[in-house]
């Protein structure tokens, strides 16, 4: 199971790195109101380094590079496995696919099979309720 959370929030007017990653990160929901430390964004970025990279981090050397606590790292790293932005092999952690265009390619292949797979069961629970369907070519009741 994936949970996949986009957040819409204003893009920066400005290009700055720094402030486009951000955004970018609570884009995909890495941020929330408990981490104030905004440890799963430093997580996310040393992940980032490390594809660069082309090397997969241990949480131990995740938790050294952003000086936070390994439950810390093991909390968001299930957090960010779960959302299908990075994967775990061997216990090493590196994102799910070469760059971050890539990522949000596969983000949207993910949404678009979940909404897929939503609204066909939606047409049969449509069917198995009665729910009636409309047609295109009906009439408008009001006509404004």
């Amino acid at each position: 199971m994936e949970k996949i959370t986009i957040i819409s929030i204003r893009k920066p007017s400005e290009k700055n790195l720094n402030r486009d990653l951000q955004w970018f990160s609570e884009s995909l929901g890495l941020f929330n109101e408990r981490d104030k430390e905004r440890s799963c964004f430093r997580i996310f970025v040393e992940l980032i380094k490390a594809t660069r990279r082309k090397t997969a981090l241990s949480s131990d050397e995740i938790a050294a590079r952003a000086n936070l606590s390994r439950g810390t790292i093991i909390h968001h790293l299930n957090k960010l496995v779960d959302s299908g932005l990075i994967i775990s092999y061997q216990n090493r952690y590196l994102l799910r696919v070469d760059n971050l265009e890539e990522l949000v390619g596969e983000i949207q292949k993910d949404v678009l099979r979940t909404l897929n797979d939503l609204k066909q069961i939606a047409l049969d629970l449509d069917d198995e309720l009665g729910l009636l369907k409309r047609k295109n070519n009906e009439e408008k009741i009001l006509d404004f």
